[in-house]
């Protein structure tokens, strides 16, 4: 903190001597240096971080913006997609993020369970490589990181950062030295589950199919030690997707602060992949004593922030499940598989026929939450790619990023409550993660087997 000079109170055992310098230094002050003109004189620039008058543009470019979900790995796969091409219908690629000034994305690992099952780790594997493919090809543009050091060197070297989560418990194979693999990889969360239940931990997605197995408590012992064993990695413990039970359990069990990489508000609209604000509490609190408590990532998509479009998407559910099942008969028939690429798009064609929900409905979220748990625990977690519908009105990629601070400074946040909410609450997060890890890496606690049971 810095004393303005008229609150300052100085005190010296020698007044006279420092009133005879100071009187010296005015007068030296005063005095036009040789041959140097006024106008010659560099003039001193506000920090941004002391200017209270700082545009909404100058606030944003000041920011380590941090992304944490972005389906992009799915095109760099399937679509034999670059970074550095146009978007081409995507959300994001080099220049968007150049222009949205986005320091760090998260790229999401997720294998879509129907598609790949029994090859889960395969494709998770394949997921890995195409994001380290992208850095490997755009070395002067992106480098690829795991630590929160990371992010900052990028940051100064002018670099996107890359690194992943892994979105789906089921990536794992009910295997702790799959786990483990995949942190000495580089991934650095894991979201508990998708939308698919993977018998060690439940989803929102299915929690009401009865024909899915489903757990007593929320997490199975097997269950219990993914959190801990995440915890003492260092990888961070992800609860989107999640049912409300697997939920609070998971923040009984896990010693370090979670994240939600992708998750609204429920109490603006009511859809299970949301958190009511007793969780969005539960997240601020979340961590061992001490903690600094998690944060929630708000997610972009239309369905998430928007009753209305909500409504309008679960009424129009029957007929896209009519057309999509049409879509794979006819695949099958003709001898090939329906791939996740074209059921995309045909699910994207009913959904564009939804009104799209103002920018305001996705600043809603993350007012709502800031005020419910605290503006340090509310972050930006996009979905960017990954989604089949819509994202809201002003919002067509990265480069549209600098929106969202335009219109919380215009809620009256400050520049410093838009630099946390841009990223530097999920980079404090991220550091408390790992220094938790230390902690329990350096406890006299036999290691975690493989052998441990599945049973619920």
């Amino acid at each position: 903190m810095e004393v303005p000079i008229c609150d300052a109170v100085y005190t010296d055992p020698k007044p006279m001597r420092n009133c005879v310098r100071i009187s010296l230094l005015l007068v030296a002050a005063s005095m036009p240096l040789c041959g140097q003109t006024s106008a010659q004189v560099p003039q001193p620039q506000p920090s941004p971080t002391m200017s209270s008058k700082l545009t909404p543009e100058a606030v944003h470019r000041s920011a380590l913006v941090i992304d944490t979900h972005a389906d992009t790995p799915q095109r760099f796969v399937d679509e034999n997609y670059d970074l550095g091409s146009p978007l081409d219908g995507g959300n994001l690629n080099l220049e968007s993020a150049r222009k949205g000034n986005l320091g760090a994305e998260f790229f999401s690992i997720w294998v879509e369970p129907k598609l790949y099952k029994g090859q889960y780790a395969r494709r998770t594997l394949i997921l890995i490589d195409a994001v380290k493919q992208q850095v490997a090809r755009h070395p002067d543009q992106m480098m690829f990181v795991a630590t929160p050091e990371g992010i900052e060197l990028a940051h100064r070297e002018h670099k996107l950062a890359a690194l992943m989560g892994i979105e789906g418990g089921h990536s794992i194979e009910d295997s702790l030295a799959l786990l483990r693999q995949y942190y000495a990889l580089g991934v650095r969360y894991m979201t508990l589950t998708w939308s698919n239940s993977n018998g060690w931990a439940d989803s929102s997605g299915d929690i009401d199919d009865t024909s899915v197995p489903h757990t007593k408590e929320g997490l199975t012992e097997f269950g219990k030690d993914v959190v801990y064993e995440m915890n003492r990695l260092g990888m961070m413990v992800d609860v989107s997707h999640v049912s409300d039970r697997t939920f609070f359990r998971t923040l009984v069990i896990t010693r370090a602060p979670v994240i939600a990489s992708h998750s609204s508000a429920r109490a603006l609209c009511n859809a299970p992949r949301n958190m009511t604000d007793d969780m969005l509490r539960a997240v601020a609190n979340s961590g061992g004593p001490g903690s600094k408590g998690g944060v929630v990532q708000v997610n972009f998509y239309s369905a998430f922030i928007s009753q209305a479009y909500y409504d309008a998407s679960k009424a129009q559910k029957p007929e896209v499940d009519k057309a999509v099942q049409a879509l794979k008969d006819k695949d099958k028939a003709e001898g090939r598989e329906t791939t996740y690429e074209e059921i995309s798009k045909l699910e994207r064609q009913f959904a564009d026929r939804i009104p799209r929900p103002p920018l305001s409905a996705l600043i809603d979220h993350i007012d709502h939450i800031a005020k419910v748990s605290g503006v340090d625990h509310v972050g930006l977690g996009s979905d960017f790619d990954g989604v089949s519908g819509q994202l809201p009105e002003e919002i067509d990629s990265v480069a549209d990023l600098p929106k969202i601070t335009a219109a919380l400074m215009e809620r009256g946040y400050s520049a410093e409550d838009c630099r946390r909410i841009l990223g530097g609450n999920l980079l404090r997060v991220f550091r408390e993660v790992q220094a938790v890890a230390k902690e329990l890496q350096a406890e006299n606690r036999p290691r975690i087997t493989d052998k441990q049971s599945v049973e619920k």
